[in-house]
């Protein structure tokens, strides 16, 4: 073996070895537990404002009730009211799709959907913050949807 290889193979497994270990830390980042809601759309219904969003529990166990206070902002960025939006169960690892309709609403006086804060969040090894610590917000929609 010529003088400086052992350095350089030594090197080369340092290297292969830091690469394994980052992608193995990025995978395990990208599972991190996490609930997603998505504003997926607001249609006029009857009088009402119908929100429809996408939820997937992805914390690692069955949520066997979560609801979310949420508050509607007008255009000018004024608060027009508080409600809660009772999502149910949402068994883990499964998409559901959840509407709800806001009675005396027209959609388009909606100029932004906040979620304030979690008002339920139960489930076996659930702790009751993990709703709203936990949660990534996405939106299809023209409104600024988030927490």
């Amino acid at each position: 073996m010529k003088p400086g290889m052992a350095g350089k193979s030594g090197l080369a497994w340092l290297l292969a070895a830091l690469v394994v270990c980052g992608g193995q830390a990025a995978a395990q980042e990208a599972a991190a537990p996490s609930i997603s809601l998505e504003l997926n759309s607001l249609q006029p219904a009857q009088g009402s404002c119908r929100l429809t969003f996408v939820a997937a529990n992805n914390l690692g166990a069955p949520l066997s009730k979560v609801a979310y206070e949420v508050a509607l902002f007008d255009g000018k960025g004024l608060v027009d009211r508080l409600t809660v939006l009772d999502f149910r169960l949402l068994p883990e690892g499964k998409t559901k799709v959840r509407q709800f309709d806001l009675p005396e609403t027209n959609c388009a006086d909606i100029g932004r959907v906040l979620i304030n804060d979690a008002t339920a969040c139960e489930g076996e090894g659930i702790e009751p913050a993990d709703c709203i610590r936990k949660l990534e917000t996405s939106t299809r929609t023209k409104l600024d949807f988030g927490t």
